[in-house]
C-alpha cells in the first residue's frame, strides 16, 4: 500500500489543519478518522464555513428551534452554535494535544469582524469566547489589523491562544510577529508558564494570486521577451511572498532575543497558509501545498484540496528552494511598477470586508429563521 501523501508531510514538520466543520463530521466519526488516517492535526473555522454547514444540513435545526422559541437574538444563536461544534472538535483533537504535548490539535474560532478595528471590543470578545469554549486547544482568530496588534499582545499575556489571520505582507508580518513576542515577554515577567500558550500567523495565499496574477499576464503581453516572467515569475507572487515570510519567520524566532524566551519554555508563533485552493483553473489544485512544505508550518485545507492531496500529492520540503529568485521577483516587481504594499493594504481591506460580509449572512439566514418560527 502506498503512503498517505497527507502523513507523508509530517516528515517534514508540515501540519495540515482542514478549513472546515460541520456537526455531524463530529458525531459521524468522520473527523475521528480524518485524524487518524489523513494526519490532520487542527480546525479552522469562520462564519462563510458555519453559513454552509447550517444551511446545508438538518443538524441544526431542533437546536437552533428551541433557541428561538427562547427568544434568543441571531448573534446569540450564530455564538451557541458555533461555541458547541468548536468544544466537540476541541474534543476530539485533545488526545493529539495531549500526546504531541500541546503543538498539535487545535481548532480556531473567529472573532465577530466587525471590532478589527477596535482594540478593547476585539480583546473582550476574545476573552468572553474563550472562557465560553474553556478548552486549552483552541486558538481565537483576530484579524490582524493595527488595531489588533496590541490585542494580540494582551490575549498573549492573558494565556490566551491567538491566530493573527487576513496577513498578505511582510511588514505586516514583521508587527503580528513582534505583538506575540511582547506578549510572551509580559507574561514571562508574571511568573505564569509559558509552556502552553502559542499562536499562529496566516497568511493568505491565493488572494494574492487573484490580485497580482492579471498584472503579471498585461505585463507580459507587454513585453513578451521578458525571459523572467515566463520561466519563474508568472504565478510566482504569492510563493515568492510566502518564502520570504518563512526566511524573515527564521530570523525572528532563531535569534537571540527569542532563544532565551524559548529557554523558558515559549513556542514560536508558526506561519499558516491559508486560502490554499487554487483559484487559477491553469495551476495545479495542489500548488500551494507543494510549494510551502517547511518545518514547524501549517497549510489549512479544505474539503476537496484535502482529497486532491491524498490522491496526487508529493511531498517534499521546498518552501526554501530559489529563495534567490525569490528576492529578484520583488525587485523586479517594483520595477515595473507593481506595488506589493499597496496591493496588501487593499487585499487586507477587501477581505475584512467579505468577513464582514460572511458574518452578516450568516446572521441573516438565522434572522429569517427565526421570522419563519
Amino acid at each position: 500500500m502506498e503512503t498517505n501523501p497527507l502523513i507523508q508531510l509530517e516528515q517534514f514538520g508540515q501540519s495540515i489543519w482542514l478549513d472546515y466543520i460541520r456537526r455531524d463530521l463530529i458525531t459521524s466519526g468522520e473527523l475521528s478518522k480524518l485524524i487518524e488516517s489523513d494526519g490532520i492535526s487542527g480546525m479552522t473555522t469562520n462564519p462563510a464555513i458555519f453559513e454552509k454547514a447550517i444551511s446545508g444540513s438538518h443538524d441544526y435545526e431542533q437546536e437552533i428551534g428551541e433557541m428561538i422559541k427562547q427568544e434568543y437574538d441571531s448573534k446569540a444563536i450564530y455564538e451557541a452554535v458555533c461555541i458547541k461544534d468548536v468544544k466537540m472538535a476541541a474534543d476530539e483533537f485533545k488526545p493529539l494535544y495531549d500526546r504531541t504535548d500541546g503543538n498539535e490539535g487545535f481548532v480556531n474560532i473567529e472573532v465577530n469582524p466587525h471590532l478589527a478595528h477596535n482594540t478593547e471590543s476585539t480583546i473582550e470578545e476574545a476573552k468572553r469566547l474563550w472562557t465560553a469554549i474553556d478548552r486549552p486547544n483552541v486558538m481565537i482568530k483576530i484579524p490582524a489589523t493595527p488595531e489588533a496588534l496590541p490585542a494580540i499582545t494582551q490575549l498573549t499575556t492573558e494565556g490566551i491562544n491567538t491566530n493573527a489571520t487576513l496577513l498578505f505582507g511582510l511588514p505586516r508580518y514583521r508587527e503580528v510577529a513582534e505583538a506575540y513576542i511582547a506578549g510572551i515577554e509580559l507574561r514571562a515577567k508574571t511568573g505564569e508558564s509559558l509552556n502552553h500558550v502559542t499562536s499562529v500567523a496566516s497568511f493568505f495565499i491565493s488572494r494574492v494570486a487573484s490580485l497580482v496574477d492579471p498584472m503579471e499576464k498585461i505585463l507580459l503581453a507587454r513585453d513578451s521577451e521578458q525571459d523572467y516572467f515566463t520561466t519563474y515569475m508568472k504565478g510566482q507572487t504569492a510563493i515568492a511572498t510566502a518564502q520570504l515570510a518563512y526566511e524573515m519567520y527564521k530570523g525572528i524566532f532563531g535569534g537571540d532575543k527569542f532563544r532565551k524566551l524559548a529557554l523558558q519554555g515559549t513556542r514560536p508563533q508558526r506561519l499558516l497558509w491559508a486560502s490554499t485552493s487554487s483559484k487559477n483553473p491553469e495551476y495545479s489544485d495542489v500548488k500551494y501545498i507543494e510549494a510551502l512544505i517547511g518545518e514547524n508550518t501549517v497549510s489549512t485545507v479544505p474539503p476537496q484540496t484535502l482529497m486532491a492531496y491524498r490522491e496526487h500529492g508529493h511531498p517534499e520540503a521546498r518552501i526554501e528552494l530559489n529563495l534567490g529568485q525569490a528576492r529578484s521577483l520583488m525587485e523586479e516587481l517594483s520595477v515595473l511598477g507593481i506595488d506589493l504594499n499597496m496591493i496588501t493594504r487593499e487585499l487586507e481591506a477587501e477581505g475584512l470586508k467579505k468577513f464582514c460580509s460572511q458574518y452578516d449572512s450568516l446572521l441573516a439566514i438565522l434572522e429569517q429563521a427565526s421570522g419563519k418560527r
